[in-house]
């Protein structure tokens, strides 16, 4: 059965948060529902559509921003006391606007995620998780990395309170009281929590998770261990995942999956016969969905999903047809009532275009009067710069609130910008003097009318750190620029993983001096990406990491006076050993540094290299046969002289091609990585062997795995 779903804007309020956004419960079933949410300018509006019309409900004055909003209510009864958290403060509101609830928590920081049930509050800023019942503190629960987002499982199904974390550092922390009951690794940064169907699945333990990377799962959260139920891979490369829901949108009596990604992508998964989601319905907004919901609202008896997104847009995807069957009478009505539309808007656009007159006027006015401030417009930028593991590579994702005109990358350390299917700006780049200003790329990227959002992607060398900068340029006036900083760490294609295989051969790093924990945890955090920016509790600490684009993998762990780090991959420990006695010389801190080299791991990070040089050299070889392939085929019409292997080139050529275009420094980045590896193993010797360096390429030019192992064996 097919899902036709088409689209109406409702209206537009401020810039949205992730969860803002619900619904009230209907009074009777597929009644219309108002929809209530909150914005960055801390107004809670609630508004109902009638006649094709949003009416406002109520509508709050502004404070600060909101950053949750969620309904609750007296357990089995219908959920429609709004609350939602701005600063530190909770705000409870009834169905029409009356303000009956103002807690002030005194937490340090903003709150960033909230669930209620019942009188039962669960609150999560950057690091601290809190539970209050009836505004009274119960636990509290300090995480080692950030906290994205908290939920519990239903109270009134289970015998016991069981709030579950999503952090940071992938994994999900089930939590008893003040205290961690077990942790379960999950494949992603968890960004959002739901329960399954809205009330936990048939054991009321069954959690849905979405992570930043894409990915979305099920996990039985049981009282002893969790169980995986199922997952679902991002192979299509989409957005994060902030948003997910409940409902049954196809009609089959089985709720389906709402859910909203962070590229404006809207999914519909239905359930099968063996209770795994099958992809039914997806469509494409041009902005991140930060809110989704299964309901009622345009009109009686036809359900719909209710997104809200970043800049602020209530839009429905509703079942309603667009063109209807009618009578002579009922076509009559309806032209009637679009003609009264269209005068209508027409009117607010006359009226719009007037109050912008005014405006202008008195920006001009008051812009060139003697005693002007500076009235440069504000405008709010949502950006991510996060490391894929698929293909090493970081996504930069910038997102306006109103359109983009042009957005300059400049980077101070060497960094290739690769491919985006989705991007459309126009790019183009400038010389640079990289000698005399430390200015490795300038480029600009020129967007298309109406784009709000750029999705960059960049690869970065290991070993060279520095800063790439954003400067984003809006279509407003008069033209005001934002810049937006992203470090390039050290080692920043090294991922955090939970294990690492402890077999392998390892070199080991030790650093022993006059430090504290807190310094060292500095110098990791300055090297490593995906470390906690707070040291974590306790008087020592290991953090797992796995390289990216190698898959060759790091144990740091240190306390107070002592850090030891450990990897497979010599190039690697060199790196820390530079950059860290470099840290501690700034802070003239005395360093005594020791390493144990393990000269087995040189052969082992070489056979680890092997497959992707070989892919890579294979792909290069076939590309340049491409054109020779099609010369012959076009003067003898056809490919059945050609063995298999050059006709299958010929039919992959498109494809080879495109691969080809999208890792244009992919070998001389491999060829780099061995060179790095060939200086380090005799660097640690103290053997300087820059002048081998051209024999070693030569022999990669013409490679073979065994003379490679052995002209580093004899060098």
């Amino acid at each position: 059965m097919d899902l036709n779903l088409n689209r109406a804007d409702y209206l537009q309020v401020g810039v949205t948060s992730q969860k803002t956004m619900k619904l009230l419960p209907a009074s009777r079933h597929r009644a219309t529902q108002k929809v209530v949410i909150g914005d960055h300018d801390g107004v809670v509006m609630c508004f109902g559509m009638k006649k094709g019309e949003a009416v406002a409900v109520f509508k709050t004055l502004p404070g600060q921003k909101i950053a949750r909003l969620e309904l609750g209510g007296v357990l089995n009864t219908p959920q429609e006391k709004i609350f939602v958290a701005a600063g530190s403060e909770i705000r409870g509101f009834t169905k029409r606007g009356k303000q009956f609830l103002s807690f002030e928590t005194n937490l340090t920081e903003s709150i960033k995620a909230m669930h209620i049930s019942g009188s039962d509050l669960f609150l999560s800023a950057s690091y601290i998780y809190n539970h209050y019942c009836d505004c009274k503190d119960q636990h509290y629960y300090l995480s080692g990395d950030k906290i994205n987002d908290v939920i519990c499982l239903p109270v009134e199904r289970l015998p016991s309170i069981t709030p579950v974390l999503a952090c940071q550092d992938r994994v999900l922390r089930v939590l008893q009281g003040s205290d961690v009951m077990y942790e379960t690794e999950v494949p992603g940064p968890p960004t959002v929590l739901a329960l399954h169907n809205g009330n936990g699945g048939n054991s009321g333990e069954d959690l849905l998770f979405g992570t930043s990377d894409g990915k979305l799962g099920l996990i039985q959260i049981t009282t002893s261990k969790p169980i995986h139920k199922w997952e679902i891979r991002n192979e299509k490369k989409l957005g994060g995942i902030l948003c997910v829901d409940s409902f049954d949108i196809v009609g089959d009596g089985v709720k389906d999956l709402l859910v909203g990604r962070d590229d404006g992508v809207v999914q519909v998964y239905s359930f099968d016969n063996t209770n795994e989601p099958v992809l039914r319905f997806d469509q494409m907004l041009s902005e991140s969905v930060t809110s989704i919901q299964g309901g009622c609202v345009g009109k009686e008896g036809y359900d719909e999903i209710v997104v809200s997104t970043y800049s602020g847009w209530v839009t429905g995807l509703t079942t309603e047809p667009m063109h209807k069957e009618s009578g002579p009478g009922e076509e009559v009505k309806i032209n009637q009532e679009m003609q009264n539309k269209i005068s209508n808007l027409r009117s607010e656009l006359e009226h719009l275009q007037y109050k912008v007159l005014q405006e202008r006027e008195k920006y001009q006015q008051s812009s060139q009067s003697s005693k002007a401030k500076s009235a440069v417009p504000s405008f709010s930028v949502n950006d991510k710069f996060t490391l894929n593991k698929d293909d090493a590579s970081y996504s930069l994702i910038l997102e306006v609130q109103t359109a983009i005109d042009n957005v300059l990358i400049q980077s101070d350390v060497p960094i290739d910008l690769l491919d985006v299917d989705k991007n459309s700006a126009v790019v183009s780049f400038s010389s640079c003097d990289s000698e005399s200003n430390d200015n490795f790329l300038l480029a600009t990227y020129r967007c298309q009318a109406n784009t709000t959002r750029l999705e960059l992607k960049i690869r970065s060398i290991e070993g060279q750190y520095g800063t790439l900068q954003a400067y984003v340029t809006p279509r407003i006036q008069p033209k005001t620029c934002q810049v937006r900083q992203y470090l390039i760490k050290p080692l920043s294609l090294h991922q955090r993983t939970h294990f690492i295989d402890h077999d392998r051969p390892m070199n080991t790093l030790t650093l022993t001096g006059q430090f504290s924990f807190a310094e060292v945890h500095s110098w990791v955090v300055f090297c490593l990406p995906e470390v906690p920016e707070k040291p974590p509790a306790g008087e020592c600490v290991t953090f797992y990491f796995q390289n990216t684009f190698l898959d060759t993998q790091l144990e740091s762990t240190y306390r107070k006076g002592e850090g030891v780090f450990k990897s497979d991959n010599i190039s690697t420990i060199s790196i820390l050993k530079d950059v860290l006695s470099k840290e501690a010389t700034k802070r003239k801190i005395n360093l005594n540094i020791s390493y144990e080299i393990n000269e087995v791991s040189v052969k082992h990070t070489l056979k680890l290299i092997h497959p992707k040089l070989e892919y890579q050299l294979l792909l290069a070889k076939k590309v340049q046969l491409i054109d020779a392939l099609k010369e012959l085929q076009v003067h003898e019409g056809n490919t059945n002289f050609l063995i298999p292997e050059y006709r299958c080139i010929l039919e992959e050529a498109d494809h080879l091609q495109e691969e080809y275009k999208k890792q244009p420094a992919h070998l001389e980045r491999l060829y780099g990585m061995i060179t790095d590896l060939f200086i380090d193993k005799f660097k640690f010797k103290g053997t300087n062997v820059k002048t081998k360096v051209p024999l070693l390429l030569e022999i990669l030019d013409s490679y073979d795995q065994n003379t490679l192992i052995a002209f580093f064996e004899a060098a």
